[in-house]
């Protein structure tokens, strides 16, 4: 199936990523949130540990996994679940008021991660 493991586990073992290659993964999970949000799905809890690398080889396709917390939505639903993983969770989350773009501030903090590490 996916090979490659948790994006999570390639950002411990390589430290950190390149400019150019964290935009390469960056713009695979930008895509992901997009093509959810467009079928009505926020994902509302995406982390590295939550994207599988479908081979070990260096340039890997992303596969995002666990829509266990996602539900269906909207334009201008507001949500008030307190759902998600601290380090990834938006700011309007945890003031119990938010809707899809708190699945950009995740993908943002991933960002964040591949670039400067653990």
């Amino acid at each position: 199936l996916c090979a490659g493991g948790e994006l999570f586990d390639r950002i411990i073992e390589k430290g950190h990523y390149s400019e150019h290659a964290a935009a390469v993964l960056c713009r695979q999970m930008v895509t992901v949130v997009h093509n959810c949000h467009s079928m009505g799905v926020m994902h509302r809890d995406l982390k590295p540990e939550n994207f599988l690398l479908l081979s070990t080889a260096e340039d890997s396709p992303l596969k995002a996994t666990d829509f266990g917390l996602s539900v269906f939505f909207k334009p201008g639903d507001v949500f008030k679940d307190l759902v998600g993983s601290a380090y990834y969770v938006a700011p309007e989350v945890l003031r119990r008021s938010y809707g899809a773009e708190a699945d950009i501030w995740s993908a943002g903090v991933i960002l964040y991660v591949l670039l400067s590490g653990v």
